[in-house]
């Protein structure tokens, strides 16, 4: 777990299968994950039934006694017999702003860390990020609203839009869907930073001179809440943030509004843009960034013996949840499925991990719980890792200590290349997630160079 990251919400993405993995075991390629499968956290894309195009299932209704005599309560479905499904995806990365584009990048080794561009951080010991070079919201974004909202908003509607465009969930068809049972719930970390740094600095020269959306736009739940009104979906709207493991937490209960009943379809994920004078300070006072400035492309390295620490990032990763019968009613393509997962805490410090990875190892044995899914059926996890040099490897052993008995456990980290995108992060990596479901392949770890003495054994 990097700096600032208490809670946990640990994914075990997997796609379970007894098939082989390739023959190349070099730590630099992609592995070949497998093809066929079984149960999984995001499980295998598989045929679910027969899909027919038609109008989206309606709102359940609930008959409530509002009086003493006797009436008959229509019960909510069993969650279990909801089903939650992936039918969309979308990206705003360092490596791309399409989620093949995206996973291709990935699957190439292709880095998205480099220097600095956006301010001048010439005095800082960091200098390097996993920073966005070229982004528009041109289509997606009201030229009016994109002049005064913070990047973090812009991120995370642009990600929102072209995941239900990637999910075809056109106009039209969602005019057609009930809106009630449709939810947006997108976090950030750090929320709109530049918005209310800018604001402090109009306050000392007058309050006359402060932006008026100052407060809303500097909020962690207002890009989630701009995006619905949007779209007037009025489902469940709001943000969780818990540091790095926001889009995990958000993605979670995204899922069991879903299994409960409580809405049909779900926008849900991360995004944040940390990268300011602040908040790039502010990493750099809690000691937790590389500095290894000269070769940027070499400085995020999860489990590596001179990994120095992790490289900040930005962007957003959003996923469309939907109901299985309500995807299939509509024809959507189903890219995986979401079986389960937890929530727990380390309960024993603010950016250190539990020595014994107490959280780490509970939220996994829950979330396998959850989901009905054995441990020896996961060959793939996407881990946190982020380069520093406790949270490596007190996740790691976690890992081992709950999964490692099966010889087809891949374990990688998509911040060996994106850098750690903060309350972004779970997002862009449970997009990685489902894209090696998808594909059958799983990312190489960049800079895995000399491999701690654990990750070599294991």
């Amino acid at each position: 777990m990097a700096a600032v990251a208490p809670p946990l919400s640990t994914w075990l993405v997997a796609a379970c299968s007894p098939a082989e993995c390739g023959a190349d075991e070099h730590r630099h390629h992609p592995h070949k994950c497998c093809a066929g499968g079984s149960n999984v956290m995001f499980g295998q894309r598989r045929e679910l039934g027969a899909r027919r195009r038609g109008a989206a299932r309606s709102g359940m209704a609930m008959a409530v006694a509002l009086q003493s005599e006797r009436r008959t309560v229509e019960k909510k479905p069993d969650v279990k017999q909801r089903r939650v499904v992936v039918t969309g995806m979308g990206v705003v990365t360092p490596l791309g702003h399409d989620p093949d584009v995206f996973y291709n990048n990935l699957l190439n080794g292709v880095s998205g860390i480099s220097e600095i561009e956006t301010f001048d951080c010439s005095k800082f010991p960091t200098r390097i990020a996993g920073e966005i070079k070229s982004f528009s919201t041109d289509g997606w974004v009201a030229p009016k609203l994109a002049r005064r909202m913070d990047k973090f908003m812009l991120y995370l509607i642009t990600a929102g839009k072209k995941a239900l465009e990637h999910g075809g969930l056109t106009e039209e068809l969602r005019n057609e869907m009930d809106k009630t049972r449709c939810g947006v719930l997108i976090g950030s970390a750090m929320g709109g930073m530049k918005v209310f740094n800018d604001a402090i600095e109009a306050l000392r020269v007058s309050y006359k001179k402060m932006n008026p959306f100052c407060v809303p736009f500097a909020t962690t739940n207002m890009g989630s809440a701009i995006l619905a009104m949007d779209l007037g979906w009025m489902g469940p709207n709001y943000s969780i943030s818990t540091a790095c493991a926001t889009s995990n937490f958000c993605i979670l209960n995204a899922a069991n509004h879903i299994r409960r009943g409580e809405a049909d379809v779900m926008l849900c994920g991360g995004s944040d843009a940390p990268l300011i004078p602040i908040g790039l300070g502010g990493f750099v006072a809690c000691r937790a960034l590389s500095q290894r400035n000269s070769d940027p492309t070499k400085a995020s390295r999860p489990w590596d013996v001179d990994r120095d620490g992790f490289v900040m990032g930005e962007g957003a990763g959003v996923l469309v949840l939907e109901e299985l019968e309500h995807a299939k009613q509509r024809g959507a393509k189903i890219f995986a499925e979401f079986l389960g997962g937890s929530f727990t805490c380390d309960a024993y410090h603010m950016t250190e991990p539990h020595p014994e990875g107490r959280g780490i190892t509970l939220c996994i044995e829950k979330a396998l719980a959850d989901s009905g899914v054995a441990r020896e059926e996961i060959n793939y996890v996407n881990a946190h890792a982020t380069s520093t040099q406790s949270g490596d490897l007190k996740e790691y052993e976690a890992i081992v200590r709950c999964l490692g008995q099966n010889p087809q456990l891949r374990v990688n980290s998509t911040k060996s290349m994106t850098g750690h995108l903060i309350g972004a992060a779970g997002g862009i990596e449970a997009v990685a997630a489902v894209q090696a479901i998808r594909t059958g392949w799983v990312h190489p770890n960049l800079n895995l160079e000399n491999p701690e003495k654990i990750v070599v054994s294991s």
